[in-house]
């Protein structure tokens, strides 16, 4: 796991500003403290920061080919690199190291653009052959690995790993993009390609961009989700197929020449990793739990049960439920606003797990590609009714009820019945926007000024999902809103929020769920195997049956949380009083602060239960503090 940087004149072969380029590679220093190094030339200049984990002698960056006409800088890892070896060096070619990155610079002179396709891991990389006087960036098809990318208007192209590396670039513009600022108050993030900044993007997952002189970025989809039916149609079948699938997908995570374990959670997805890993090795799991002393949001006690089940050396540490002095630490280290919670105690069992290990696999991914959201279960009985009303009767009659019906935070989870009807007065795709948005329309759109509605032109973060949803390789209707989490929730926030937790304490991670083999062969099978009769992860669950006990498989989903809402009236009650009268907040040009302070008194008073979208603008509030003031 690295950190790559880079710039490249897109007009002529201006000399590199060398000490430009070294800040750029020295601000992500955290996601490779083992050592550093640079590339220049007229017209180029490349940077990588290291974290060794395969090939710790010889796999230093940049690395060239055999005749040094191809170099590159990666981040990530190639799974597969052993059995590539083999082939490349029957095709000619000659290896002076063992390491993953050497592979794809042999991969780009034997397969050229399609040498992605071969490669299964997480990466994010940039290469540059001389010969072709080509630059060629890619993304790994689930988006695991990080990459921003922005062209300027003096021509010179630049890339990182992390936003920040390309503001210390001198004239880099902090320009807020209006249509950034909606999604992420929808979506709780800012979805690929935009990032919050004007003119700086994010390289989608699954794509590749080229690059040369003269010309336009040239940006190319190598890879989409497939739905296509494999041809496993029952249980029986699937069952031990799914087995070994998964046991490989494992299997290939284990390579490593430093010390090695697993986040154990307690929930099914982590204690299937950690199960495998004890099947698989030799020598006890390491793995790594967090404990709260609040039962309400304590998994340890089947994470403990788990580790004893399989002998595994378990360190656990306890965090304290007020562990919100992390706010302004999180907001710096992801360079734009974020607001999923649950980053919180993510930092904290990264930091515990590399006080042990330097690599931890992770259960990420089960609930995207086995269909264990609640929220995806509810988008099922809610297109049943869809089916059975038009949307000429539908939306009238379940719009009037979402409008009357009163919103009772208070209430029992079955009788919070509006925003059900808000979403049936919807179509699909509007429909699942609307149960996935943490700050929903209603909520959100009073809170904006005039000059901010202007200035978005009409733009409504829905565009997002439409825009996936037009893409979708399926008609099924669970296929569909998996498709848009694998394409907007994983990467915009369980990948990113992963990502950047690890690397700021120079841990590696590494998700056997989304290795793409699988991901493709499961999002192949019927949908009754995945959801059955209200059950997600159907047959995930079944292939683990007699290896975990029936109180982990089946138990309530608790999820990574924290009592934020608490807080907002205990010991954060202060800060968010004063989050309608912030500088930094209101110099958005944003919001009414009027509006804001409503929202304020209404969760404090117990009228409503604001907390998403409160937590999302105490997030948005520190992000605009630090990073828009530097």
């Amino acid at each position: 796991m690295c950190g790559i940087v880079g710039l490249f004149d897109t007009r002529e072969r201006r000399a590199v500003d060398v000490p430009v380029l070294a800040r750029m590679n020295a601000v992500q220093f955290h996601r490779g403290p083992d050592e550093g190094g640079q590339h220049t030339e007229p017209g180029l200049g490349l940077g990588h920061r290291r974290l060794s984990i395969i090939d710790l002698a010889t796999g230093q960056q940049p690395l060239w080919n055999e005749d040094q006409s191809v170099v590159v800088v990666f981040n990530g890892e190639i799974y597969n690199y052993r059995a590539l070896i083999p082939r490349l060096e029957a095709a000619g070619h000659r290896f002076h190291t063992r390491s993953d990155t050497e592979v794809i610079v042999h991969a780009w002179e034997e397969w050229g653009e399609a040498c992605v396709n071969e490669f299964n891991g997480m990466f994010a990389f940039c290469l540059w052959d001389r010969k072709q006087q080509v630059l060629f960036l890619a993304r790994d098809r689930l988006g695991e690995k990080p990459l921003y990318w922005t062209l300027g208007t003096d021509g010179w192209f630049a890339f990182s790993s992390e936003l920040k590396s390309l503001l210390v670039r001198p004239g880099q513009a902090r320009q807020v993009d209006a249509a950034a600022v909606e999604d992420y108050l929808a979506y709780g993030y800012v979805p690929e390609p935009r990032t919050i900044y004007r003119g700086v993007h994010k390289l989608l997952p699954a794509h590749t961009l080229r690059l040369s002189r003269g010309t336009a970025p040239q940006i190319r989809e190598y890879w989409r989700p497939s739905f296509a039916a494999n041809g496993v149609k029952t249980l029986d079948a699937a069952v031990p197929e799914l087995r070994e699938r998964f046991r490989e997908a494992v299997k290939l995570r284990l390579v490593s020449e430093v010390p090695l374990g697993a986040f154990l959670s307690g929930g099914v997805d982590s204690s299937a990793v950690v199960a495998s890993m004890a099947a698989l090795q030799t020598e006890p799991v390491e793995t790594c739990s967090i404990s709260f002393g609040d039962p309400r949001y304590n998994e340890s006690p089947y994470a403990q049960a788990v580790a004893q089940r399989f002998g595994t050396h378990h360190h656990v540490e306890q965090v304290d439920t007020d562990d919100f002095g992390l706010i302004d630490t999180l907001a710096r280290a992801y360079d734009e606003p974020f607001a999923d919670s649950s980053a919180l105690p993510t930092y904290r069992v990264c930091q515990l797990a590399r006080r042990h290990v330097t690599v931890a696999l992770s259960g990420d991914a089960g609930d995207e590609i086995f269909a264990g959201y609640r929220r995806q279960r509810w988008h099922l009985h809610e297109e049943r009714l869809r089916r059975l009303l038009p949307q000429m009767l539908r939306g009238p009659l379940f719009g009037v009820a979402g409008m009357l019906y009163p919103k009772l935070d208070w209430a029992p989870q079955w009788l919070r019945a509006k925003s059900t009807f808000e979403a049936l007065a919807r179509g699909s795709v509007e429909g699942y926007f609307h149960s996935v948005s943490v700050m929903p329309d209603r909520v959100r759109q009073p809170l904006y000024s005039a000059a901010f509605r202007r200035e978005l032109g009409g733009y409504h973060a829905l565009e997002v999902f439409k825009a996936h949803a037009a893409q979708a390789p399926t008609d099924d209707a669970l296929a569909q809103i998996q498709y848009l989490d694998l394409k907007t929730y994983l990467p915009g926030d369980i990948l990113t929020k992963v990502d950047r937790a690890s690397m700021q304490h120079g841990l590696e991670v590494r998700v056997p769920l989304l290795d793409h083999t699988l991901v493709d062969w499961v999002g192949g099978l019927p949908a009754a195997l995945k959801l059955h009769h209200g059950q997600g992860k159907y047959v995930f669950k079944q292939s683990l049956a007699g290896t975990l006990p029936d109180d982990i498989l089946y138990r309530p989903k608790m999820g990574f949380s924290v009592p934020v809402g608490q807080w907002f009236r205990g010991p954060l009650r202060e800060r968010l009083l004063q989050l309608p009268r912030s500088a930094a907040l209101l110099g958005l040009e944003v919001f009414e602060p009027a509006a804001l302070q409503q929202l304020v008194e209404q969760h404090l008073s117990g009228r409503r239960d604001h907390t998403a979208p409160l937590w999302s603008l105490v997030m948005l509030e520190s992000f605009a503090r630090q990073e828009l003031a530097a």
